[in-house]
This record gives structure tokens, sequence and C-alpha cells, in this order.
């Protein structure tokens, strides 16, 4: 071809197989080299980690025993006690990794053995042979709810320790709280025995609870271990919440936010004013003897007394109830003249005791008493938020 001022311009041309011609963009002509083969790296060495390591010293029976395999599964994984008792454990799906699922006794001697193959198939093999710790002294747990009950919205979940609990960090990750459908909720000290699981805002009725106090084999600091596990399961009831209003003397009781039944009643008088605030229910009786002694007030002085009642129900450590009054029916409604309690017919206390449960909530309005303390029964909703997941721990 000619361009301008008749030079000639060269187009390029590919030739392909079979004689045809395309033009195009001129190459360079040569032929791309075959890419290079490559030799596959041989396989990494199977590796062999167990904890706890061999000659480990005061191993905490309740912790898991470990094997796993890097680059490689295991073969054979077997822990034995000094007796010839083999304790029992579980191989992860991926073969890599083995954990116990039983927990080793105190002051034994363990003996762990592995082996393991990898890619390149050659067989790795390992030992441990360990001692658990043997305990300064042991504390056992007791928790307020028990299995297969069916509780309020605002039931907290309380653990005694029987004995001071120096690591707090330690015994809360022995101490399990699982809920269904998932509730928010923190744990809360109160003195070096007593820890409080609460959730945030009141349980949602229906919630499946399952309380898991783990203690046994773990290390709760300065020696201290636990003695036995204690678990639980149960259910969130209705939403009951009554309320106890001294300025109209009369207590309103809601069933999942729908009022069912208003009574009168008769609060703390003048000079043993009811504690304003938000209890919860800790237990129920038929036939209680309400006694002001176990209060520190002697049943033969002049604030004291002693008497018999068909239905008492128990909102506070520091005696407070409410509790069936025949003697004070005339002032129910009209008057506030009790020890501090709250005094309703027999009908009335029987009907509310029958149909409420423990952790239901009854809050005290217009008494013109002190603020209920959060630490009296199983008051917690009386600490706000904040202030509860701060743990109450000791610095």
């Amino acid at each position: 071809m000619r361009g301008r001022g008749g030079l000639r311009t060269r187009v390029p041309v590919l030739v392909l197989a079979g004689g045809l011609l395309l033009a195009g963009c001129s190459g360079t002509g040569e032929t791309p080299a075959p890419p290079e083969s490559r030799t596959p790296p041989p396989p990494r060495p199977v590796s062999l980690s167990l904890s706890p390591a061999d000659g480990a010293d005061a191993f905490a029976p309740g912790e898991p025993v470990k094997v796993a395999a890097e680059n490689g599964t295991l073969a054979e994984v077997a822990l034995v006690g000094a007796d010839g008792t083999e304790v029992s454990g579980e191989r992860a799906a991926d073969g890599a990794k083995w954990t116990t699922t039983e927990k080793l006794g105190y002051g034994k001697t363990y003996t762990l053995t592995a082996s393991a193959k990898g890619a390149d198939g050659k067989l790795v093999e390992a030992a441990s042979t360990f001692t658990t710790a043997t305990p300064k002294r042991r504390v056992s747990v007791s928790v307020n709810v028990q299995d297969g009950e069916t509780v309020g919205v605002g039931m907290p979940i309380v653990f005694m320790f029987s004995g001071n609990v120096a690591d707090k960090d330690a015994a809360e990750r022995a101490l399990r709280v699982t809920a269904e459908p998932a509730t928010e909720g923190a744990f809360h000290w109160f003195s070096d025995k007593w820890v409080t699981w609460r959730p945030k805002e009141y349980w949602k009725p229906g919630t499946k609870v399952t309380v898991d106090a783990g203690i046994y084999g773990r290390d709760l600091g300065n020696g201290t271990f636990g003695r036995e596990d204690r678990s639980a399961s149960f259910t969130i009831g209705d939403k009951l919440v009554a309320v106890a209003d001294g300025s109209t003397f009369q207590m309103t009781v809601s069933i999942n936010d729908e009022v069912v039944r208003e009574m009168p009643l008769s609060m703390g008088k003048r000079s043993s004013t009811t504690p304003t605030g938000t209890y919860t229910v800790m237990s129920e009786h038929v036939g209680y003897t309400l006694d002001s002694g176990t209060y520190g007030v002697p049943a033969d002085s002049p604030a004291g007394y002693r008497t018999w009642v068909k239905y008492a129900v128990r909102l506070s450590n520091s005696g407070i109830f409410y509790h069936s009054a025949p003697w004070s029916v005339g002032d129910q409604g009209r008057r506030n003249v009790s020890h501090g309690c709250l005094n309703l017919s027999v009908e009335n206390a029987g009907w509310l005791m029958e149909t409420s449960k423990r952790g239901d909530i009854v809050v005290v309005r217009n008494s013109g008493g002190r603020e209920l303390e959060p630490t009296d029964g199983w008051s917690v909703w009386q600490m706000p938020w904040d202030e509860w997941k701060s743990g109450g721990k000791k610095k």
C-alpha cells in the first residue's frame, strides 16, 4: 500500500496454519517458552503437642487434657492413671485434635501417649507424665434454682460458696449460664463467697435457662479448688408483677402486663415502715410462724412478735413477707398498721401465692420507708445495670 507522498507502508501479516493470512500488529516473531515445571515441595513433617507437658506438677484436674497434631492426623491417643484406669476423650472431626471428656482426680499421676501420621506416611510418637494438684482446701457451691422449676421473670441466679474465693475470674469461668433465646446478663460479687448472675432486663417468658457450676477441679486461687459440680435447668414462666401502693393501700397484680386483680392491703406503720423498691419472691410457705427474733428483735419486746399465719411468702432476708393477716382486714385498704410486712386477707394471700411463683416481682411504692438494699434477699433490681455489670470485685 502507499500512503501519503507515495510512501509504501507495511501492514503486519500473521500467517496461520493452512495458509490463512491475517492482518494485524506485528509481533516479535519469537516462540514463547513453555512454563517451567516445578517439583512440589516435600510434605512438612508432622509434629505433636501435648498439654500438660511432660513433668508438669499441680495440673488442675478440672481443666481438659489436650493433644494436637500439626501437618498430620492423630493415630492413637491414650491417657492412663497410675492404677491403669483409662480416661475417656474424643477426637475432633478433622482428626488432628483430641480432648478429655471427663475430669481427673486430685493428687493423681497420669501418663498421656499419642501418635500421629503425616502426609509422608511417617509415624511420630510423644508422651507426657504429669501430676494433678492436691488442694489446700475444697469449697462447694449452692445454687438458688431447682432443676425443672418454672420461675418468674425477675429470678436472679445466686451462687453461694462454702469458703472465700480469691480468683473470682476463674470462678466466673466455671459458672456458666446459657439461655434460649440468648439473654444479656452479668455477674456481680457481693462478698468473697456470694456472686449473683442476673439479666440486664427481666427475663422473657418462655426462656429456657441452664446453669452449670463446673467448679470441680478448678483452681479458685490460694490453693482452693472446687469440690463438686452442680447444674440445673429451668423455665421462665408468665410475667407476674404485684405493685403495693402505700398511698392507696391497694395491691395491683398484673400478668403479662394485664391487670388481673386488685386487693386491699396494709403495710408497715410509721414505727416500722416497709422499705420501698423492687423485691423478688424468694420462697413460699403454708403454715408459717413469723418471728421478729429471726432479724434481731426479741419476740417478747414491745416491737416484737411471734405469729402463726396460714400463707407467707418471703420477699427479703430482713423479714419482709406478704402474708395472710385476718387480724388487720379492717385496716386493709385504709391504713398501714403492720410491722413492715404486706398484710392481705386470707383469701387474697392464698390466691396470690397460688398464682405466683419464686422469681416474681413485688414493687413497693409510697410506703414512707427507706430504700430497699440490693443485698437484702434477691433484690437485685435495686441496683442500676451499669453498677451491676461493674462486677463488684474488690481491686
